[in-house]
């Protein structure tokens, strides 16, 4: 059988280059070595779209909703924490947005949300593979499983239109070449 948190560990695997990109470009841009406002831009938009806008969505209009169904609490619970922690990662990705602007880089703005947003996601994910996902394997039965499965794909299809996908992970394999 396959879970549906096993799709969401492997977006993670995804996100966390994404944010060891990240995290180089930070460090470039703290030391004041030259980083392209472009290339700092397009991470900043996988970020949003592959992260939030795909993984997330995921997330809070699918999964979640039925985690609730199986018994694991929102409000003071294991999921009231994730979506608590999407909203703030949110604030960071506006902060590294904010801090790119007509092709220049507030490389301090841009250095202090990418570490802010880095040290939150890893963690973050951290407790979604070890603990919550865990929890819904359980919980959840293999037709629901499925189930989730196929609103997974037609999310991503719906969401993020074709070859989006598939443009998001070339742009990260060429970005590991680069700062990797």
């Amino acid at each position: 059988m396959k879970y549906a948190s096993e799709e969401l560990k492997n977006e993670h695997e995804g996100i966390l280059l994404g944010l060891q990109i990240l995290e180089k470009m930070a460090e470039k841009a703290e030391k004041g070595a030259p980083l392209p406002a472009e290339d700092a831009s397009e991470i900043v938009e996988f970020l949003k779209l592959f992260a939030d806008k795909c993984h997330h969505g995921k997330e809070e209009g699918i999964l979640f909703p039925i985690m609730e169904r199986y018994g694991i609490p929102n409000e003071r619970g294991p999921i009231g924490q994730m979506l608590s922690e999407h909203v703030e990662g949110r604030k960071f990705i506006q902060g590294l947005s904010s801090s790119i602007s007509n092709g220049t880089l507030d490389t301090s703005a841009f250095a202090k949300n990418a570490r802010l947003y880095i040290d939150l996601l890893r963690a973050h994910i951290q407790k979604e593979n070890n603990v919550l996902f865990p929890m819904g394997d359980k919980l959840i039965p293999e037709s629901e499983q499925q189930s989730i499965l196929k609103a997974f794909d037609n999310h991503e299809s719906t969401t993020m239109g074709p070859g989006i996908h598939d443009k998001l992970h070339g742009m990260l394999d060429t970005f590991q070449k680069k700062y990797l």
